[in-house]
């Protein structure tokens, strides 16, 4: 009998399957054999197993790039961050359909009635609660990635594949300008630097010649996730974050440490880094505004990725990671991404801004809030019409989300950069 886990990665590797060659690795004018990570968000519910985003991608931009991208360039596509950008344009795409017709029905989506939203706001009167829309209690959401997650996850699988297992050196303290959520001194944040020291927060890994980036690990953005939905913060303006989490992380049996990810993502007393968070979850007491922390459980398939590294590495020995990364969603986003922008674009024109980027998914935003009724939509419209996208992530409607991730980076996740600069244009 198929497992949950393996019918979820099928349905993610199927659907890959179905994009077009241009979409996918090739095989080289020099013989070289290109592999990429795949990861995908399934909606499971009564009658329903559906994929309804996954991305392939394994690259991010240096710190130094972000002044220029003027909200075009995607700044982090690792598969597993662009699936989740995906969805949200995929969620975002529903609230439109939704908003256009009071008689359209979605199998994920539904919208929440007056009495609702005045009951919840008089829970927790503090927290903003006005979401026209939720999404479906009885629809749960998993993720598959053909790789573990960069960054805490892997560190095992890092330190079985090294000759020399003595720590790395130390690199260099990266400075930044202090905010509200980061140390006020200078602070190292690592990629696969110094392996013996386990459970921090770690940077996108990268070649030590490379242009250092402030792009947190595809672990440490994932174990966010428990804690502030998979919904970003556009979305979140329309959608309840209350049901919107994430119930099962799928990855490969043959990729997979249990003592890595225990220490990774749970709040497991004997070690899970989120354990400071343990009162925060459903049955304790969350944040508010519909916040709690709200672990996952973490599966294995023995499904495997056409395009993983270790599939293509069985059929040749000359191997190279591919450049292009691919955006789909189930309801009619499909694009190849090079660089941060749709690949043959210029790298900060506004021509190659993807979907999934801030600068498409605030104007998207903004379309929806002009649809819906004044009553549901007019705070929200309000919110949306910020001068510039800094503006717009600091506005009070945001404050509860605002509020779980400074307390998560504080309390499990110590050490996070932010990654600034891209926030001072306007639409």
């Amino acid at each position: 009998m198929t497992s949950e886990a393996d019918a979820v990665a099928s349905l993610v590797i199927d659907e890959f399957k179905k994009l077009p060659a241009k979409r996918k690795p090739s095989v080289r004018d020099n013989g070289m054999h290109e592999w990429v990570p795949l990861s995908g968000i399934v909606a499971q519910g009564p009658g329903l197993l559906k994929c309804v985003a996954l991305a392939t991608g394994m690259k991010c931009l240096p710190a130094s790039k972000l002044p220029q991208t003027n909200g075009v360039a995607i700044h982090d596509w690792h598969a597993e961050i662009l699936a989740l950008r995906a969805f949200n344009h995929f969620v975002l795409e529903e609230c439109r359909r939704l908003a256009l017709s009071a008689d359209n029905s979605s199998e994920f989506l539904r919208r929440r009635t007056a009495d609702e939203i005045a009951s919840t706001t008089a829970e927790n009167e503090t927290c903003w609660h006005g979401q026209p829309f939720a999404w479906r209690q009885d629809v749960k959401l998993l993720m598959y990635c053909s790789e573990v997650p960069c960054g805490d996850a892997s560190m095992e699988l890092i330190m079985a594949a090294q000759d020399d297992d003595s720590p790395w050196e130390v690199p260099p303290r990266i400075p930044q300008t202090p905010t509200a959520d980061t140390a006020t001194e200078p602070v190292s944040l690592p990629g696969r630097a110094y392996f013996s020291h386990l459970g921090v927060v770690r940077r996108k890994p990268s070649r030590g010649d490379a242009p250092p980036t402030l792009s947190k690990s595809c672990s440490d953005k994932i174990a966010l996730k428990q804690c502030t939905s998979l919904l970003s913060a556009l979305p979140a303006l329309f959608v309840s974050p209350r049901d919107a989490y994430l119930t099962s992380l799928i990855l490969p049996e043959s990729q997979f440490s249990a003592s890595a990810c225990q220490r990774c993502f749970s709040a497991d007393s004997g070690g899970g880094r989120m354990s400071t968070l343990a009162h925060r979850q459903p049955a304790e007491a969350g944040w508010g505004g519909g916040y709690a922390f709200v672990p996952f459980a973490v599966r294995t398939t023995t499904e495997d990725f056409t395009y993983s590294k270790r599939a293509v590495a069985a059929r040749s020995t000359q191997t190279s990671a591919s450049n292009l990364a691919v955006a789909w969603s189930g309801n009619g986003l499909e694009e190849g991404i090079i660089g941060g922008v749709l690949q043959g674009r210029k790298q900060f024109s506004e021509k190659g801004a993807s979907c999934a980027s801030r600068r498409k998914m605030w104007g998207l935003g903004r379309d929806v809030a002009r649809l819906l009724s004044a009553e549901d939509g007019g705070v929200i419209a309000q919110a949306l019409a910020a001068g510039a996208y800094d503006d717009l992530k600091e506005v009070g409607l945001l404050e509860a989300r605002r509020r779980v991730k400074e307390e998560t980076r504080r309390e499990a996740l110590q050490g996070w950069l932010r990654n600034t600069g891209d926030g001072s244009f306007s639409l």
